[in-house]
């Protein structure tokens, strides 16, 4: 997620409807991306994700004229808006006893067809079914360090994390232990 500017925060904060449509434009991709990360197995519509993203917007937006942390602890509030969205989702889900169809996500084989969207679909399910393996703050820091991109000092903000040396570490571990089990996976 691109850094916030402090003046257009400060803006934002003081009320000033420009400055708040044009944060919360800037905060919307990625939170959608987060939402989508976090909630788009099986178990999800596609759907849910995009409302999750409203309500993590909408949070946001009420809590504005409160904030008073500086610009550097913004995107860490912001996830931490969404990682209780999620688990608010996820919750809701709880009771739900349908058994919806995941969204068909980009074509990645090279052309349109049903079998490309197939195997779109069969690599989404096998993502969060890896990622699943993992302990919740390992998938916590895969998701937002290697599939949204956020710094090793953004993702600590994020978790209420120690050091971004500890985010490493977790990185590191969660890849190894991805990496073992595609290895098994391989052998059989």
């Amino acid at each position: 997620m691109p850094a916030v500017d402090a003046a257009l925060l400060v803006s934002a904060v003081s009320g000033d409807q420009a400055a708040t449509d044009a944060l919360l434009a800037l905060l919307r991709p990625d939170v959608l991306r987060y939402c989508r990360a976090r909630l788009g197995d099986r178990r999800h519509r596609a759907s849910d994700a995009d409302d999750c993203a409203q309500e993590v917007l909408i949070g946001v937006l009420g809590a504005l004229p409160g904030y008073r942390s500086g610009a550097g602890e913004f995107l860490g509030f912001v996830y931490r808006v969404a990682a209780h969205k999620v688990v608010d989702a996820r919750r809701r889900d709880g009771a739900d006893v349908s058994v919806p169809v995941p969204e068909l996500g980009p074509v990645l084989c090279g052309g349109p067809g049903p079998l490309c969207h197939v195997e779109n679909l069969e690599r989404r399910q096998r993502l969060h079914l890896v990622l699943d393996l993992l302990a919740p703050q390992q998938r916590d820091v895969v998701v937002l360090r290697v599939m949204l991109g956020l710094t090793a000092e953004d993702t600590a903000a994020v978790l209420g994390v120690a050091s971004p040396g500890a985010v490493r570490v977790s990185q590191h571990r969660a890849l190894a232990a991805l990496r073992r089990h595609l290895a098994t996976q391989a052998e059989l």
